[in-house]
C-alpha cells in the first residue's frame, strides 16, 4: 500500500554551513565581487514566546448573543466505498462528498436562508446540515458574490457556545489566492468550513447594514462527510472521540524519546480536502537561513498539489500524548484553519512546500535541514501520525538512492540512482496518514519526505521511500530557505470593519490588533487584508494615517499632497504618521489597494481584493470609486 507520512526536525541553535560557490573573472577582494556563500544546512529554531494574542478565529458565544433559527437540511447515511476504512493508495482518506441538491445553487441556498434583522443594523440567517453518522462534516461553500464584511459563523447546534468566526474578506483573499494560482473551476471558489466532530454543522452569515440580502451569491453543493473521529477533545468524555490508538500496534509513541523533543514540535497533522473527499497526512515546520520565524511547512506532493488543495489544510499541532505511552491526549494540542500558499511542488521528488496562512502557534519548532545527498548507513528518526493517531516514532537506516515512478496501481522504485531514498526501519513502522512526514538524519535534520512503501508491522524489513530534500532543495526551495539577505520582509496588515461608521480600521501592529479585539467591541475583526513593509524599501513611499475625529474613521493615503493637504487644510484629521509602506506604482508581485469615498458621513472603504471591489461597485451606491490609491502585496 502507497502511505504518506509526515516529518520533523533539528537542533536549537542557528547554524549555517556553506561551501564556495564557482565564480568568474575579477579578484574576490574587490567590493562586488564576493562571492556569495551557498546555504546547504541549517539548524532548528525556537521563536521566542511573545506576548501577541493567537487568532484562531475561534471564539465563545455571549449569553446576549442569540443565533438565528436556521432551516434544516438532513442527509441519509451515505455507503461508504470499501477502502475508506484503511485509506487505500494515496492520502489517508477520512472523508467522502456528498452532494446536495438542496442548496445546490445560489437561488436555493437563498430560499433556506430565513433572513432576521440584527441589532446592528444588518441581517442574519443560518441554516443547519446533518450527515447521518458522520464523525464531523465540512461545508464547501461555493461563493460567487459575498460582501467582505460579512461574518461567517461555524457551530455544532449541540454546542452553539463555540463558534468559528470569519470575515467575508477572508474567505474571499482565500478565493482569490486559488484564482491567481490558475484555478478558476468551481473547487477554487470553494471555502471549506472546520470540522467541529458532529454530524451536524451550521453554518450562519451575518450581512452589514445596507447590504440587500438579494446580492448574495453562494451556495453549498456539496459537503464532506467525515467517517473516522478527528475532532480535538475538549472535555475528558470526549477522548474516546479522539483518534488515538488507531495506528498498529508496533508504531512506537514519540512522546517516550524525549531527546526529540524540539523535533516533535515542528510536526502538525494535516487534514485538507480535494474534490469534496477528506484526507489526513503529516507536515513539518521549517527553519530558513535567518530564523525568521516565517511558517514555512513542508510534506509532500501526493498529499498537496495545488493553491486550491492548500487552501482548504486545517492543521493539528502537539498531536500527541502527553506522558509515554498514556494514549490520552496532551492538553496543549491546537488547531489552526487558514490553510496555506503554495510556494513550490514536484511529483519528481513528491515534495510541497509551502507557507502557512496563520503564524505558527506558540511553542512549535521550525525544523532545521540538510541539503546535502545523504550516504547509504546514514541513521534517521521519522515523526508522523500513522492512520492520524497521535504522533509517533521510527528509527531506521537510509539505504540508498533509488528511482521511483507513478503506475496505475501506485508507485514502482528501482535502481541505484534517483530522487528518493530507500529507507528501512528497525522500530517502529509508517502507515496511510505518515505521508508527506519527514526523516531526520541522526534525529536532528530534514533530509526526506514520505513518498510510499510496503513497510508495516507484519513486514518490517520492507522498504519505504522518501523523496530527497536535497533534490527539491536545488530545484526551488532555497530561494525561500536560504535567503540571508538584511531586507526587511513584508508584515500583515489587519484589517477590522465598524458597523457604525461603515468604514475599515486598518493596522500593522499587533500590540494595536489585540487592543482593539480586547476593548473596541464595535470593531469586528476580519483578518489580515494585506502585506506591507514596516519601514520604506527602494522604490516605495510611506502610507500615512489620519483619525477623523468628526466622523470616528481614519484615512489612508500613500500620497504626499494629499497627506499635506489635509494636515493643513481639514481640521478635523489628527495625523498619526506613517504606519507602513508600499508602492505608488504598480510593481511585479503587488495588488491595488482600491478606495472609495462615501460623502454621507465623509468616510473612506479600502479593499485589495477584487472580487470585494465589485460588490461594493454593484451593491452600494452610495459609495464613490476612486480607483487604486496605493499598491501592496497579497502574501509575504
Amino acid at each position: 500500500m502507497l502511505k504518506r507520512k509526515f516529518s520533523w526536525g533539528a537542533a536549537t541553535l542557528l547554524s549555517v554551513f556553506v561551501a564556495a560557490c564557482g565564480g568568474g573573472g575579477g579578484n574576490p577582494g574587490e567590493p562586488g565581487n564576493a562571492q556569495r556563500a551557498e546555504v546547504l544546512m541549517v539548524d532548528g529554531y525556537t521563536a521566542p514566546e511573545t506576548t501577541t494574542m493567537e487568532i484562531t478565529g475561534v471564539r465563545k458565544r455571549s449569553a446576549s448573543e442569540r443565533p438565528p433559527t436556521p432551516a434544516q437540511v438532513r442527509l441519509d447515511a451515505p455507503s461508504l466505498p470499501k477502502n475508506a476504512q484503511d485509506g487505500g493508495i494515496g492520502p489517508y482518506l477520512v472523508g467522502v462528498a456528498r452532494d446536495i441538491d438542496a442548496t445546490r445553487t445560489g437561488t436555493k441556498t437563498q430560499q433556506h436562508f430565513n433572513w432576521q434583522p440584527t441589532v446592528a443594523g444588518g441581517k442574519v440567517a443560518a441554516i443547519s446540515f446533518t450527515s447521518t453518522g458522520a464523525h464531523g462534516v465540512r461545508l464547501g461553500l461555493l461563493v460567487r458574490a459575498l460582501p467582505g464584511s460579512a461574518q461567517l459563523r461555524i457551530y455544532s447546534q449541540d454546542k452553539p457556545g463555540t463558534v468559528f468566526e470569519i470575515a467575508g474578506q477572508q474567505v474571499l483573499q482565500n478565493i482569490q489566492a486559488n484564482l491567481d494560482a490558475g484555478d478558476t473551476s468551481d473547487e477554487a471558489r470553494t471555502w471549506w468550513s472546520p470540522e467541529f466532530g458532529s454530524g451536524e454543522v451550521t453554518i450562519e452569515i451575518e450581512l452589514p447594514p445596507g447590504t440587500p440580502a438579494a446580492s448574495l451569491d453562494v451556495a453549498v453543493p456539496r459537503l464532506s462527510h467525515i467517517f473516522v473521529p478527528l475532532e480535538l477533545p475538549t472535555a475528558p468524555e470526549e477522548q474516546l472521540q479522539a483518534k488515538i490508538g488507531e495506528s498498529d500496534a508496533c508504531n512506537l509513541d514519540a512522546t517516550c524519546y524525549s531527546q526529540y523533543a524540539n523535533q516533535r514540535n515542528a510536526v502538525a497533522r494535516m487534514i485538507f480536502t480535494s474534490g469534496g473527499s477528506t484526507f489526513v497526512c503529516t507536515g513539518t515546520l521549517l527553519n530558513d537561513a535567518t530564523s525568521s520565524g516565517t511558517p514555512y511547512f513542508l510534506t509532500a506532493n501526493h498529499c498537496i498539489s495545488s493553491q486550491s488543495v492548500a487552501s482548504t489544510m486545517q492543521t493539528d499541532w502537539f498531536y500527541r500524548s502527553p506522558s509515554c505511552d498514556s494514549r490520552t491526549l496532551s492538553g496543549s494540542t491546537t488547531r489552526r484553519t487558514g490553510g496555506a500558499t503554495m510556494l513550490y511542488t514536484a511529483s519528481a521528488s513528491d515534495t510541497t512546500f509551502m507557507r502557512l496562512n496563520d503564524s505558527a502557534p506558540s511553542g512549535a519548532f521550525f525544523a532545521g535541514w540538510d541539503a546535502n545527498a545523504q550516504s547509504a548507513g546514514t541513521s534517521i528518526v521519522g515523526l508522523h501520525h500513522p492512520s492520524g493517531d497521535l504522533l509517533k516514532a521510527s528509527f531506521g537506516t537510509i539505504n540508498g538512492q533509488t528511482s521511483c515512478t507513478s503506475t496505475a496501481s501506485g508507485f514502482s522504485c528501482s535502481g541505484t540512482s534517483g530522487n528518493f531514498y530507500r529507507v528501512t526501519w528497525s522500530q517502529g513502522t509508517t502507515e496511510g496518514g505518515s505521508s508527506g512526514s519527514a526523516i531526520f538524519k541522526n534525529g536532528t535534520q530534514v533530509v526526506g519526505t514520505l513518498y510510499g512503501g510496503s513497510a508495516s508491522c507484519s513486514a518490517l524489513t520492507a522498504p519505504d521511500f522518501y523523496g530527497r530534500f536535497d533534490v527539491a532543495y536545488n530545484a526551488g526551495i532555497k530561494q525561500w530557505l536560504a535567503s540571508n539577505t538584511s531586507t526587511s520582509t513584508r508584515q500583515p496588515v489587519y484589517r477590522f470593519y465598524n458597523a457604525g461608521t461603515g468604514a475599515h480600521f486598518f493596522t500593522s501592529s499587533t500590540a494595536e490588533r489585540d487592543s482593539v479585539i480586547q476593548n473596541l467591541r464595535s470593531f469586528a475583526y476580519e483578518g489580515v487584508a494585506f502585506y506591507a513593509y514596516p519601514a520604506t524599501e527602494s522604490g516605495q513611499s510611506p502610507v500615512y494615517r489620519f483619525y477623523n475625529t468628526a466622523s470616528g474613521a481614519h484615512f489612508y493615503t500613500i500620497n504626499d499632497a494629499e497627506r499635506s493637504y489635509v494636515q493643513s487644510t481639514l481640521r478635523t484629521y489628527s495625523y498619526e504618521g506613517p504606519i507602513w509602506s508600499a508602492q505608488q506604482t504598480a510593481a511585479s508581485g503587488t495588488a491595488p489597494i482600491y478606495r472609495f469615498y462615501r460623502p454621507a458621513n465623509n468616510t473612506h472603504f479600502y479593499t485589495i481584493n477584487q472580487a470585494e471591489r465589485d460588490f461594493v461597485i454593484a451593491n452600494y451606491p452610495s459609495y464613490v470609486y476612486e480607483g487604486p490609491a496605493y499598491y501592496a502585496w497579497t502574501g509575504q
